[in-house]
């Protein structure tokens, strides 16, 4: 007797979606079956994002056809797929910075209504987040803009599986670790295949190939807003996927360069965290790569904000002898210009070079966004576009130009590859080591451990302090992951 086939939760045919010009999608068949992670890879503008805000209801397709539940969707939206129980987790997120965490949860969920609602709301956001981040150090009467963007992602991710009146079938994670250290990714993936074995559905993206190949049961591969390739995830590797992909870059460890780099440039940075008072301090030459680890929020990327400030003014237990440019993590708060066009973000840290006279070149502006643009493959018909007419990805990449446009000496990154496709990660990394051998300083925030191998050496934070500081021949991802879980001595 053959098995039956698990129920198709929801399915595309045919799917197409027009911007202007711009094609996001051209006839893309995608489907999830009940009890399924469906892992969705492709480079930065292949219309993953495009597909998930499709399945999501926030945006309607050009063409194609839409099934839910054995059901044909005419008039598909956002309520109408939370009533179906689909839900998603965007790349950028999208919580309400003004309100609290319980109030945040509110928003998801009408039937918390009536007099108690909070409380009710906060037991219920807490029961989730003790549930997928046990030691998560979220409160639910946390304002949402007081809290790192690591844990705001993790309110985000856990309000999705939260669960009132309405059912939950499938819930689309798009980026869903970016600013999650590897001990929090690693519990929410954990939690994501409890749900997927007990009958749920997931879809999830991720630039973090190990991430797809180690917890989907099916991949999904884009490009240029098609599907090139389906199959079970036991069919893939890592090389299948970068192949699939359309990425041609491939490297398995850091440059030579990296590896050979003798600290015997100028001195370019000295700094201690505000929490340290004395013993391990944070230097950076000229030429070094710098890597700061341990889990998101104990004071990585405070030491960078104070490090930034003070190439302005000076700040107590901070030297800074050169210009510096700040590469952010958080691209909507603290990066991206959103009424400014593509070449004016870009063009922002060099204004003195483009000058003519009083007024800023728009021919000038155009040449550095034009060649930066080439230069990481910026996907843009137009470079006076709107900023927000990029993906999350390209966003980040304009960020890069910017900083490496300028004539700044010491570029800091605070996590900088959050949504970044691998393509152009690796392509990033030969970037910044050609940069570091012509003499610029990098200091480097990142929560995906495999990117270390592309620095000189590595402090490790924990509570606000430095708890570590590993060499190259020191680095490996458990002596981080035991320091990040020491104290400070």
């Amino acid at each position: 007797m053959t098995a039956e086939a698990p129920a198709t939760i929801i399915e595309l045919s045919d799917a197409e979606k027009h911007f202007g010009a711009v094609r996001a999608l051209d006839g893309v068949d995608f489907s999830v079956r009940r009890g399924e992670c469906v892992g969705l890879v492709g480079h930065n503008g292949a219309g993953k994002s495009t597909l998930m805000h499709i399945l999501a209801g926030t945006q309607r397709p050009t063409a194609g056809r839409m099934t839910v539940a054995d059901g044909v969707e005419e008039h598909y939206s956002v309520s109408r797929a939370k009533k179906l129980g689909i839900r998603c987790v965007f790349q950028e997120l999208s919580l309400c910075p003004n309100l609290s965490v319980a109030e945040n949860t509110r928003i998801n969920h009408p039937a918390l209504k009536g007099f108690g609602w909070r409380r009710r709301a906060a037991r219920l956001i807490a029961a989730k987040l003790d549930e997928i981040f046990p030691g998560h150090g979220v409160d639910a009467s946390d304002i949402v803009a007081d809290l790192s963007i690591g844990r705001r992602q993790m309110v985000e991710v856990a309000r999705a599986f939260t669960i009132t009146d309405e059912p939950l079938n499938l819930v689309i994670l798009d980026e869903p670790t970016s600013s999650l250290d590897a001990h929090s990714a690693g519990q929410l993936l954990t939690f994501m295949r409890r749900f997927v074995a007990a009958g749920g559905s997931c879809i999830l993206i991720s630039h973090v190939l190990g991430e797809v190949l180690n917890n989907a049961d099916r991949i999904v591969v884009m490009r240029d807003g098609k599907v090139v390739a389906v199959n079970d995830a036991r069919a893939f590797n890592r090389d299948r996927l970068v192949a699939a992909m359309g990425a041609t870059v491939h490297r398995d460890k850091a440059p030579s360069s990296v590896a050979a780099h003798k600290s015997d440039g100028a001195l370019r940075i000295r700094a201690r965290p505000t929490r340290q008072t004395d013993g391990a301090e944070l230097t950076a030459r000229a030429g070094e790569i710098i890597g700061l680890a341990g889990l998101a929020g104990h004071g990585q990327t405070d030491l960078l904000l104070a490090i930034f400030a003070a190439a302005n003014r000076r700040k107590a237990h901070i030297e800074v002898t050169a210009a510096v440019a700040l590469v952010a993590g958080d691209r909507q708060s603290d990066g991206i210009f959103p009424q400014w066009s593509i070449a004016e973000n870009i063009g922002i840290r060099s204004l003195a070079r483009l000058r003519s006279g009083l007024l800023i070149s728009a021919r000038r502006e155009a040449e550095l966004a034009s060649y930066w643009r080439k230069k990481i493959d910026i996907r843009t018909p137009d470079i006076n576009d709107n900023i927000l007419s990029l993906s999350g990805g390209n966003q980040q990449k304009a960020l890069f130009a910017r900083a490496l446009g300028s004539d700044a000496e010491i570029i800091l990154m605070d996590d900088p590859m959050r949504g970044v496709d691998i393509g152009t990660k690796l392509e990033v990394y030969d970037l910044i080591s050609q940069e570091a051998n012509n003499g610029r300083t990098f200091v480097w925030y990142t929560t995906e451990t495999e990117e270390l191998d592309n620095c000189h050496h590595v402090y490790v934070f924990k509570n606000g302090r430095i708890v570590a500081n590993l060499g190259r021949d020191e680095l490996t991802e458990e002596r981080i992951i035991q320091s990040s879980f020491l104290e400070a001595g």
